[in-house]
């Protein structure tokens, strides 16, 4: 089969091309969901012109199927819990609370590593948010992330995605006040079926490409 995109980088480009309406705006913040998210929404925010931050997210994943999200937590204290699917697995409390719990040490680390001491977060007060991972399967991560950044009161989010299942604005519902999104592929199975190339982005990754970021 082929790929819809060759990498990160290009979905990014593609992603950017639906979003002319927000290029060269002052009040617009590009923001990333590490890990993956990054290079997409680096390219988003270059192509736009756009200030670019990260809003670090981690997936809580079933113990048994890690890649099934069970719910997510976000920077800020937002926790999404997918309870339906909580409840079917029949997974009991202390077993959601471990994972919760390294969660969140994974998800304080990575704040620590992408935010050098004494720098903060974008202010997004009265801003139009656009938020940017790699692609969306459950829609965990995305609920967990605008939840989080409704508390810093932006005029409008913007969740912007490569790739989704259909059905997938619907899984957001009011979280979100625009969804924009590549492809809505019928033949959806796992994001990565969709890139040439989705190896692992890095820490390093990470970093290098938010050194780069234009001052805003």
């Amino acid at each position: 089969m082929e790929r819809a995109f060759t990498d990160r980088a290009a979905a990014g480009r593609a992603l950017a091309g639906l979003l002319s309406a927000y290029a060269n705006r002052n009040d617009v913040v590009v923001l990333a969901l590490p890990r993956g998210g990054v290079p997409v929404a680096f390219e988003v925010a270059r192509l736009l012109g756009a200030a670019l931050d990260v809003l670090a997210v981690r997936k809580l994943g079933v113990p048994w199927q890690a890649e099934l999200a069970m719910g997510a937590i976000a920077s800020g204290g937002a926790l999404y819990v997918d309870e339906p699917l909580v409840r079917e697995i029949g997974l009991p409390q202390a077993a959601f609370d471990r994972v919760l719990a390294s969660e969140r040490i994974e998800l304080e680390r990575r704040e620590q590593v992408y935010r050098p001491p004494g720098q903060t977060a974008l202010d997004m007060q009265g801003r139009t948010a656009i938020v940017v991972d790699d692609g969306m399967a459950t829609g965990a991560s995305m609920k967990a992330a605008v939840r989080a950044l409704r508390t810093r009161t932006p005029a409008k989010i913007v969740a912007a995605l490569p790739v989704a299942p259909p059905g997938a604005h619907a899984r957001l519902g009011d979280d979100v006040d625009e969804f924009v999104c590549v492809l809505t592929p019928a033949n959806f199975y796992a994001v990565g079926q969709f890139y040439a190339d989705f190896s692992e982005t890095t820490d390093d990754d990470v970093r290098a490409l938010l050194a780069q970021r234009a001052p805003h």
